[in-house]
């Protein structure tokens, strides 16, 4: 059995594709119970049909695709990340999508999984979290039932990468951001404090070309965005949750600025003091990890698929 069953809440992108190859590759450690698709890289037509393409390269027909939301919560649209290409995997080939999109919302399916299998369900959102925000607000006793949330966002002491202070993910919906972090669920954030250390390498990716069609296809697909971006921000989340050894960080307090004043998106950190009276930590942010390590992981998982 596997230690972990999430919700891969997602909007492939590039980072994202590698990250649902990851845990596809970790059946002893990830049981993916299903994929949400959110608008964040791209619109949420094409995260739902790149979702799907996935799944079909990695030959996993049985892992079901949910359409959530197609825009942020207050605004009536939001907006794309050309760095991932015209079609969100880096205009690399992949194949058509053999399996088919669930008729169920995304947010409809958390929510009953959630309350299906209350205690037993990590949340793992890696784009904007507009999807899981509204499934707390249409239905609140989910949120004590929610085993924990770990997410890709934030930039707790480092610059964000589409304004100075905020990172695109809580930039593009800071308000679904707001409410999932004051939920009062267990979360663990991998802002850019962290995810900027997740560098790719030459050797990597020259390792990845050589061991096969989908290894080769990864690193085809990662090199069109390395060229703007080295990072691997998204697969962080996966990786914590198959080894925590390869992550450090720190305990404390956050919360978003949802102002469009030049810091809408920016994560506010309290850091935890231990001093009495001191407002509890509702989040550990991670701000290390040993890069190296998390290399040599996702290349022995990619090349087992």
């Amino acid at each position: 059995m596997a230690t972990h069953k999430i919700i891969l809440d997602c909007d492939p992108g590039v980072d994202d594709a590698v990250a649902i190859l990851l845990a596809l590759a970790s059946p002893a450690e990830i049981e993916v119970v299903g994929i949400t698709t959110v608008a964040g890289n791209r619109p949420l037509e094409q995260t739902q049909y790149n979702a799907r393409r996935i799944c079909t390269l990695a030959d996993r027909g049985d892992i079901p695709v949910y359409a959530g939301c197609g825009r942020p919560m207050i605004e009536a649209q939001g907006r794309s990340a050309p760095i991932h290409g015209s079609d969100g995997l880096g205009d690399v080939p992949f194949p058509e999508p053999k399996l088919p999109l669930q008729d169920l919302h995304g947010v409809d399916f958390i929510i009953r999984t959630v309350s299906e299998a209350p205690g037993e369900i990590t949340l793992c959102p890696i784009g904007p979290m507009t999807n899981i925000a509204l499934a707390i607000v249409k239905q609140p006793d989910i949120a004590p039932k929610i085993k924990q949330i770990v997410f890709m966002g934030g930039a707790a002491f480092c610059p964000g990468n589409v304004s100075p202070v905020a990172e695109f993910n809580l930039f593009f919906d800071p308000w679904a951001a707001r409410i999932v972090l004051d939920a009062g669920i267990p979360q663990v954030m991998f802002g850019l404090d962290v995810t900027h250390q997740a560098k790719t390498s030459g050797p990597f990716l020259d390792d990845l070309r050589q061991s096969g069609p989908l290894p080769s296809t990864v690193s085809a697909m990662i090199q069109r965005y390395g060229t703007g971006d080295r990072c691997l921000h998204d697969p962080c989340v996966i990786a914590w949750l198959i080894d925590p050894s390869l992550f450090d960080g720190v305990s404390g307090r956050v919360r978003v600025n949802c102002q469009d004043d030049g810091l809408r998106g920016q994560t506010l950190v309290t850091l935890a003091s231990g001093h009495p009276g001191d407002a509890s930590p509702n989040i550990q942010v991670m701000t290390q990890v040993d890069n190296p390590r998390f290399l040599a992981l996702l290349a022995e998982r990619l090349k087992r698929l």
